[in-house]
């Protein structure tokens, strides 16, 4: 059996502003499996890697007085949000813009590296990847992710195709090459199952898109999303639901087991350090930014059965994966 693999969630986003050559570059270091580029793109149709269409949060663009007219509001994917839109600039321009960390608040050692990096493109993503494995004699695998992609078709920007083309350009176009392709929507996943053998995966969160739970996370949703992809990239809470009002987790849901049993695979999104982010039971300090448990987490999590972890702290995550292989418990576990 395989062991699960450890994603490095927009690269090692908890060590270096997310989505830079810098944190994809160190997650390959910290030995993470696979990369995980978000992917949007520029006017001139270029996929580069943002966490989102809105690029004011993750650059320094609302500091760029040339550029102050171009902000706007846009409906994206039902919401609206206000901003400077990565579509809005061509290649060019972005290139002159330079990456911040997103959660500053949470991760202030991070603001250091803030104006250091600028936007990669995919296709330099896939030259990073390939000269580190190279380098490395490991492979190193790429997930990508299609952000927004009915928002970029409706502007005659589609995302499925440029995003095939640097995948073969780049020599992975095999079936057995280290990718994993992901979207939220499952029109783009269903074209791509026309066109790929690449695996897919379809992405869930907590609530679908109107605020309801997903219907793709039953035992019947699931037989349906194995017709068009080969694992589900899942919330964790999902797996290991938390106690209402108390955050603490309790015993797993039967998603694990339903996914396995319609021939899916299971990634779970996201394991962090802070304790922001981690279940009562795993914090330790008082700020909300102080590193918890993360790595008994992460073993709950293996237990659970989960094929695969995205991981903003890759060190950690693969720390766990290997106590877990060793069959050492934390202390606080025992």
């Amino acid at each position: 059996m395989r062991e699960p693999i450890v994603i490095a969630h927009r690269g090692a986003s908890g060590y270096r502003p997310e989505h830079t050559l810098a944190s994809y570059r160190l997650a390959i270091a910290l030995g993470a499996d696979y990369v995980e580029p978000d992917l949007v793109s520029t006017r001139d149709g270029v996929l580069v890697a943002r966490h989102e269409a809105e690029i004011g949060r993750t650059t320094n663009v609302a500091r760029r007085g040339e550029f102050a007219d171009r902000l706007t509001t846009k409906e994206v994917d039902g919401r609206e949000m206000t901003g400077w839109f990565v579509e809005d600039f061509t290649l060019a321009e972005l290139k002159t813009l330079r990456a911040v960390e997103r959660l500053p608040e949470l991760r202030p050692h991070n603001t250091r590296w803030d104006g250091r990096y600028d936007v990669p493109t995919f296709d330099e993503i896939l030259g990073l990847v390939a000269a580190e494995s190279e380098r490395l004699g490991r492979p190193i695998g790429v997930y990508p992710e299609t952000k927004h992609p009915a928002y970029f078709a409706e502007l005659g920007l589609g995302l499925e195709e440029p995003l095939l083309d640097a995948l073969a350009l780049h020599g992975y176009g095999g079936p057995d090459a280290p990718v994993f392709i992901q979207s939220f929507e499952p029109a783009g996943l269903q074209w791509l199952r026309s066109r790929t053998g690449l695996p897919l995966v379809q992405l869930v969160g907590v609530t679908g898109r109107h605020g309801r739970p997903s219907d793709l996370v039953t035992s019947t949703g699931l037989r349906r999303v194995a017709g068009w992809a080969d694992a589900v990239g899942v919330d964790k809470d999902l797996v290991l639901p938390r106690h209402p009002g108390l955050g603490t987790i309790g015993e797993p849901s039967p998603l694990v087991a339903d996914a396995h049993a319609a021939g899916l695979l299971v990634h779970v999104w996201t394991m962090r350090d802070e304790n922001a982010f981690l279940p009562t039971g795993y914090r330790r300090g008082e700020s909300p930014s102080d590193p918890g448990d993360s790595i008994e987490e992460t073993q709950a999590f293996l237990d659970a059965g989960v094929d695969g972890l995205f991981t903003d702290h890759p060190d950690t995550t693969l720390e766990a994966r290997r106590l877990q292989a060793s069959g050492i418990r934390t202390q606080a576990a025992m």
